[in-house]
Formats: C-alpha cells, sequence, structure tokens
C-alpha cells in the first residue's frame, strides 16, 4: 500500500522554496496514488523550545506503528531524540533542503549546536532525500552519512520545456533594464551584498524588484531598508514581500535579469524557474548554484564579494550582446530540468524501493 506521514513544521502554505517543494511533491505523489497523511509539528522551527519538542512527540507518537514517516529538514535536524525514539517503530525518511548549521547569520555556537544535533538525528534516518547533488555531497563527506543513504531527487519546474526560450529583444534598448530578486529576506539571501553592488552600478540603467517572504527572519528586513537608504537606492528598488504564484510569475515575464546574492543554496529554485524563464542570472558559487545555473547560463562570483558581484552586474548590463547569448543558455539550461510530474516521480520510485 502507498502509504506516508509527511510531517513538515509551521504552515505548508509558507512561500519559501522548501515548503513549496513540500506541497508540490505531496501533490504529486497523490496524483500518483499515494494516500499521504500531513501532519503538522508546530511552529517555533528550528529553534523549538521544550513544549514544541514535546507536543511534536506526542503528534508523532499516533502515527499508525509500521507507517512510513517522513520529515522534513527544517524540524528534523533539531528533533535528534524524537528520531531515535521513531525509528524504533516506523521506517523513517529525513527530508534535507540544506543542512541547518549551513544558515547565515548563526553564531559560531549556533551553527556547531545544529551540526551535531542534525548528524545525531540524521544517523536515526533509514533513508535521507535531499534536493541537490552538492547537499548530498556535504551530508557524506561533512556528516559522515553512507551515500548509499543519501538520494536526491531534484525540485521541479512549471515551466514545459518546450516553450522554454531566451528572453526576446527588449524594443527600446535605452529603458531601464528590469532587475528581478526572488528570496526571502534572511542574511543566508545576501541582500546586503546586492545592495551594496548595486550601490557600485547606480550610473548604470537599471531597476530591482524584491519578492520575498518578510517575516522569516527579525533583522535582515529591517538591515535590508537600511541598506535602501543608505545608500540612495529608494527610487530604484521595489520591495513586494511575500507575493502570490500569479504575481511571482508575472515578475518573472517582465525581468530581463535575475539577480541574487547568495551565501548559500541547497538547491535554488528561484535560480531554476529564472532559467526557464530564460533569464540571464547573476547569482553566487554558494552551495548547489553552479549545478543549477551553469556558465552559459550567468555569472557566478565568490558569495560575499561585492567588487565582483557589481562587476558581473555591470557586464550584463551594459552588454547586450552578452544578455542574449546568457538568455539563450539559461533557455537552453531549463530544457533538461525536470517538471514537477517528473520529480513526484522520482520522489514516489524512491519511496517505494525503500519500502520493499
Amino acid at each position: 500500500m502507498k502509504h506516508i506521514a509527511f510531517a513538515i513544521p509551521g504552515d505548508i502554505d509558507t512561500p519559501t522554496g522548501g515548503y513549496i517543494y513540500d506541497r508540490r511533491i505531496i501533490a504529486g505523489l497523490r496524483a500518483l496514488g499515494w494516500t499521504v497523511d500531513l501532519v503538522g509539528l508546530g511552529d517555533g522551527f528550528p529553534f523549538p523550545d521544550a513544549r514544541t519538542l514535546s507536543a511534536a512527540q506526542k503528534i508523532l507518537s499516533v502515527v499508525p506503528q509500521g507507517c512510513p514517516v517522513l520529515i522534513d529538514g527544517l524540524a528534523f535536524g533539531v528533533m535528534p531524540a524524537i528520531a531515535r525514539q521513531l525509528a524504533l517503530t516506523h521506517p523513517l525518511i529525513a527530508l534535507v533542503h540544506h543542512p541547518l548549521a549551513l544558515e547565515a547569520g548563526l553564531s559560531v555556537a549556533q551553527a556547531e549546536a545544529f551540526r551535531r544535533s542534525e548528524m545525531d538525528a540524521l544517523w536515526h534516518a533509514a533513508h535521507v532525500i535531499v534536493t541537490s547533488p552538492a547537499t548530498a555531497r556535504t551530508l557524506v563527506t561533512e556528516f559522515g552519512l553512507p551515500a548509499l543513504r543519501v538520494h536526491v531527487v531534484l525540485p521541479g519546474t512549471d515551466r514545459l520545456k518546450a516553450t522554454c526560450m531566451g528572453k526576446p529583444e527588449r524594443d527600446d534598448p535605452q529603458q531601464f533594464l528590469r532587475l528581478l530578486s526572488v528570496g526571502s529576506i534572511t542574511p543566508r539571501k545576501g541582500f546586503d551584498v546586492l545592495m551594496a553592488s548595486l550601490d557600485l552600478v547606480k550610473d548604470l540603467p537599471w531597476e530591482l524588484t524584491i519578492a520575498g517572504d518578510r517575516t522569516r527572519d527579525p533583522h535582515a528586513p529591517l538591515q535590508l531598508a537600511q541598506d535602501i537608504e543608505r545608500f540612495g537606492l529608494r527610487d530604484r528598488v521595489r520591495l513586494l514581500g511575500a507575493v502570490t504564484s500569479e504575481v511571482l510569475e508575472s515578475l518573472y515575464l517582465d525581468a530581463d535579469i535575475f539577480v541574487l546574492a547568495s551565501r548559500y543554496e541547497g538547491y535554488g529554485m528561484a535560480f531554476a524557474e529564472a532559467l526557464a524563464h530564460g533569464l540571464p542570472v547573476i547569482a553566487t558559487t554558494g552551495g548547489a548554484i553552479p549545478e543549477t545555473v551553469p556558465s552559459t547560463a550567468g555569472i557566478l562570483v565568490e558569495p560575499g564579494d561585492v567588487a565582483q558581484f557589481a562587476q558581473a552586474l555591470r557586464q550584463i548590463i551594459v552588454d547586450e550582446t552578452l544578455r542574449a547569448r546568457l538568455s539563450d543558455g539559461a533557455a537552453k539550461a531549463a530544457r533538461i530540468q525536470p517538471d514537477w510530474a517528473q520529480s513526484s516521480e522520482s520522489f514516489s520510485k524512491l519511496l517505494q524501493s525503500f519500502l520493499r
């Protein structure tokens, strides 16, 4: 019987890449005939207090014995004791979008605590599913997990591969180029680097739209607002906050260049969507980004390097021929990306192989 309990911390409708992945995979599994019981673990992860952990343990304890339990990594990595107990009675699967210790903005002590906790928890999982080869390598080389227990299921995109094409040329090349950045406003997404880089290219014709949840971090949105004021970018940077999928699609369609200065990405679903819309990309080499964005589709620089990021901005904004070439490269890269149906099929086959 194709039946699994899928445990999620927080609100599954949260507009971030990890939650989008979870929603689309759950929908895909159900379409493939799986019974998926959605198990809510409550709020507060990945910094749960004792009451939150106790409540999560009680919630998971009512899952029928023997039913496979898959737990999203935002919670799994901070529940080693619960994972140890649950693994005695259930096939236990962890879904890791990126290791918790690699989140930017953590203190050394916090990062080390996350690393120890997640390493302990993952050893109790029969299988671990990750969203990129880069994350798989990290879990094997840095966390010591056996490679045979770590499996990759790439995220999909909504764009049909046959329709992927480069961006059309602008009717008026003198108009301001529309830059787009999509990501939650957190330290890991590098908006401080992006603002400092844009300050160095204020002489060029561009305007930026940022779409991303402003509730995921208590400090980063304030810093972003301060940076916009400090660099005199108020008239050129538009902050939208979290947006609907329809609005996001229109933003990708209207944009000329995708920019995001992430310090680390476990995959980078926003980059995949940018490629699927034929957008040239300016990003960093953090985590899995080079596996998602080939050199034929964008310019990647070292994370945190303001001067290099600004130089990449200048190159693409000034050089229309380069933009067109990278746009074509983005479209070609998009054609080999999976769509969500294919990602769900891969996920389903993995689960079936586990349960055999």
